[in-house]
């Protein structure tokens, strides 16, 4: 004879109880944000070039080397901020005015504009006051 028994069939309540997965909804990809030293390189190469001067000038005058010139210019090497207003200087610009150049070629993305808050009323069964509203941030 069997030890197990057939079990009963579920009623209404055990059905109700019962969770059922979601499945999480694939996000869109997002754009690969570009980083800052090759926003950076990008600038100084462009004042470079539109200068008609060569990396060794360039280099020469910052007190840097060539290579290091041309590895900044292509995003391959994290600067200092000391290199970096060396190069800047020898270009002609501020410290100031080269960072501003590299933040202006950045896009704006949904994520870095600015967020919309919502205040919800006060869940049911709470007293109306200062700590019982909720706040939602959407990016």
């Amino acid at each position: 004879m069997s030890d197990h028994a057939p079990k009963p069939a579920p009623d209404e309540a055990e059905r109700a109880a019962r969770v059922v997965p979601l499945t999480p909804r694939p996000e869109a990809p997002r754009a690969k944000e570009p980083l800052w030293r090759h926003l950076v390189g990008d600038v100084l190469r462009h004042e470079r070039r539109t200068q008609e001067r060569t990396l060794k000038d360039v280099a020469d005058e910052a007190r840097i080397s060539m290579p290091y010139l041309s590895e900044l210019e292509r995003g391959r090497k994290e600067a200092s901020s000391e290199v970096l207003a060396a190069v800047a200087r020898a270009l002609g610009l501020s410290l100031a005015e080269l960072l501003a150049r590299a933040h202006g070629r950045l896009a704006p993305t949904p994520r870095t504009t600015t967020s919309s808050v919502t205040r919800l009323a006060p869940r049911h069964g709470r007293t109306p006051g200062r700590h019982s509203s909720e706040l939602r941030l959407a990016a």
